[in-house]
């Protein structure tokens, strides 16, 4: 049986290889007696609950301000959104997903050649952060992709030769997806298009492809805890069609049914505040299933390691003060490394109250 003792930050436990074998009881270190039970909810009324964002009405001139105006109420309201009609080939896509699928059919021996190192958070394995914590139940394979430079030199440039070509011209894409997006937002939020720009063109950013296998009693486990991401936008894409994100809406966890040739496109904490608290980060899990396997790979666009982060300048007047304070990037991922991943306490924690000083 796979060890389950964890060796640091980082883990090469992984749970597929667990997984595989006949299990009677879930092992302690993955039981969670407090999940939140999901909604409800009708498959009909479930497919309606995401709204859905078409890029190529939002770039259209005549349509432009009303498309911005829902684009701003659904990052207001939502914090997430299915992106149709991207421009992102879906010949791409599917050979993404292919050989997605097969990266986790390799041995065991040839996906290790990609194991998270002690005290690292990139590479394949379960994410352990503390010693004393819960395991998700789940394996992901996780890198940072730009600056280039910054590439871990086992990781991305040493993938099968067929996977990396298709994640690099994948990645491509997504860098200008991304930018778009971004565009975009700063338009719907009337703030300086430059503002964004130069918080994120060519920002550090970061692929993770995760796989959650079977487990017998899947309401016992979570594949990915409940948490909000640290970064500016998340694109998030199903691979292999089987179900299990969720999202945090009024209280009440959604499942999220995925839009074919969709990605998924949320809100992430930096957004949050570089809009001052209008736009709204959403909080997110990722649930597992008795019977079949799920991947999903999800790519994290954050600002560059120069910036700062705090509300824009342009949103900023003697009638709208800020609501959170200024750090320097690398403080603020210093700060959300020696943290547990838990529901949106750090950006709680972000906040400025009453009489306070807006730096941190």
């Amino acid at each position: 049986m796979a060890s389950s003792k964890p060796n640091g930050l980082g883990s090469s436990l992984t749970i597929q290889e667990l997984a595989k074998e006949p299990m009677l009881v879930i092992p302690e270190r993955y039981v969670r007696l407090d999940n939140e039970p999901c909604s409800n909810l009708s498959e009909d009324a479930t497919s309606q609950t995401i709204p859905t964002v078409d890029m190529q009405q939002l770039l259209m001139g005549e349509a432009t301000d009303f498309q911005l105006d829902k684009l701003n109420s659904i990052c207001k309201e939502w914090g997430i959104f299915q992106l149709v009609n991207h421009g992102v080939s879906s010949l791409l896509v599917e050979k993404l997903k292919y050989e997605i699928e097969e990266f986790y059919k390799l041995p065991l021996e040839e996906k290790m050649k990609y194991k998270m190192q002690p005290g690292d958070v990139e590479g394949y394995g379960t994410l352990l952060m503390q010693d004393d914590e819960k395991l998700d139940w789940g394996d992901r394979l996780y890198m940072v992709v730009n600056p280039v430079h910054r590439r871990k030199a086992h990781l991305l440039p040493q993938l099968p030769s067929s996977l990396r070509k298709t994640l690099e011209s994948y990645i491509s894409e997504l860098q200008k997806l991304a930018m778009t997006v971004f565009g975009l937002m700063a338009k719907a939020l009337k703030i300086d298009k430059r503002e964004i720009e130069e918080m994120f063109d060519d920002g550090t950013q970061s692929v993770r492809m995760s796989y959650y296998p079977p487990c017998p009693q899947p309401e016992m486990v979570m594949g990915l805890r409940p948490h909000s991401d640290a970064d500016g936008i998340t694109i998030l894409l199903q691979v292999n069609g089987v179900e299990g994100f969720q999202i945090k809406k009024d209280g009440i966890w959604i499942p999220v049914s995925f839009l074919p040739d969709a990605f998924v496109v949320n809100v992430g904490d930096i957004l949050e505040i570089l809009s001052n608290g209008l736009y709204n980060s959403i909080e997110h899990r990722a649930t597992v299933n008795s019977v079949k396997e799920r991947m999903s790979i999800a790519m994290f666009f954050h600002p560059r390691f120069e910036a700062e982060i705090g509300p824009a300048a342009s949103l900023l007047n003697p009638q709208n003060s800020p609501s959170f304070r200024r750090i320097s990037t690398e403080k603020y991922y210093k700060k959300i490394l020696s943290r547990k991943l838990k529901g949106k306490l750090f950006l709680e924690q972000m906040k400025i109250e009453n009489g306070e000083d807006d730096t941190a």
